[in-house]
């Protein structure tokens, strides 16, 4: 028994470490880019809107603060965040730590919906709305095909076929309307959108995005026990009394709604779904209860890194998507060598 209590103290104790590296990832984004700002300037000013404080700094400081720079860290916590948690999810319920959120072909639906709206020359809000719309279509298409094909526990390998066909036949298209667009000014911002970035983004598309996330992640957070079931396989789920058709469902509903949001106003942003899962599990143990909050966070800062090093490392700002390829693909290879090793 007391060993049992020191462990999930020991576990809640990772989870207040994460909590604070999150902290100060969030305090240094404030500080960092071209414009510098001094620490206890983003501090008071952050704390001026809470409580009374004689403004003692420039009122372009302010703007940069508060209209630039905090939109850009909320975004790119809550898609680190969200992301991370829809991969771990995948992970619990697949069983198998290769599998992120994009497996059922939502990120190559959400990028044809954008693709298509710059195409046609749509408003930024019509844009993000079709990627989100074309990226739930995505998954509910695979999961469709794969109720069709799939019985049983080759249910899930049904569902993972089904979302690589689904996802190339997207990704197909989004190359169809490339080939389409005009090389002067569409394809260009195309080919920008499909590679991520958090420099556009704004309040607006904030409050477009928060409450799937918000619903989606609550929902996983509220299913974090049956993903444990779920782990284990199908049978000894439904030995335990799990749904497991059903609990399937609201687990792939819930990650393809908070990766459809994240997506439809970042951007396809690559393998931190795959890798920071990977990672909660081996600072946390197999146990969702921590994995889901421990991926929340070391996603929020995870990505909050590497936005910060886009927006700062060259003078012109480099595509989130690729600096989180770049940097998630020598873990991916470790991934590949050691899955039988690592996976518990």
């Amino acid at each position: 028994m007391a060993h049992e209590i020191s462990a999930r103290s020991r576990l809640r104790l990772s989870l207040l470490a994460l909590a604070v590296l999150l902290a100060c990832v969030i305090l240094a984004s404030f500080l960092i880019g071209r414009y510098p700002v001094p620490p206890h300037v983003a501090l008071a000013v952050m704390a001026s809107k809470l409580v009374h404080i004689d403004p003692f700094w420039r009122p372009e400081l302010e703007a940069v603060i508060l209209k630039i720079r905090l939109p850009r860290i909320v975004a790119a916590a809550g898609i680190g965040a969200a992301l991370s948690v829809s991969g771990a999810a995948y992970q619990g319920m697949f069983r198998n730590p290769l599998v992120s959120p994009d497996i059922l072909g939502v990120s190559a639906g959400a990028g044809f919906g954008a693709a298509l709206g710059i195409l046609l020359g749509w408003p930024a809000a019509s844009i993000q709305t079709a990627a989100f719309g074309f990226g739930l279509l995505a998954v509910a298409a695979a999961y469709l095909i794969a109720s069709w094909g799939g019985e049983g526990e080759d249910s899930t390998l049904a569902i993972v076929l089904a979302g690589v066909v689904t996802g190339s036949v997207f990704t197909s298209l989004i190359s169809l309307l490339k080939f389409a667009a005009d090389p002067t000014n569409v394809l260009p911002a195309i080919t920008f959108w499909l590679m991520g970035s958090l420099a556009s983004v704004s309040a607006r598309d904030l409050y477009f995005a928060a409450w799937p996330i918000c619903v989606g992640m609550a929902t996983l957070f509220l299913f974090r026990w049956k993903l444990n079931v779920l782990s284990f396989g199908g049978e000894e789920a439904r030995a335990l009394g799990v749904n497991v058709q059903q609990t399937r469902l609201t687990i792939i509903a819930s990650a393809t709604l908070i990766t459809a949001a994240g997506v439809a106003i970042a951007g396809i942003i690559g393998l931190i779904g795959l890798v920071v899962p990977y990672l909660a599990r081996l600072l946390v143990g197999p146990n969702h209860a921590f994995v889901l909050p421990a991926s929340m966070l070391l996603g929020a800062a995870y990505l909050l890194a590497a936005d910060d090093l886009a927006r700062s490392l060259l003078a012109a700002e480099i595509p989130l998507g690729i600096l989180t390829s770049l940097t998630g693909a020598p873990f991916f290879l470790y991934l590949l060598l050691n899955t039988r090793k690592a996976w518990r």
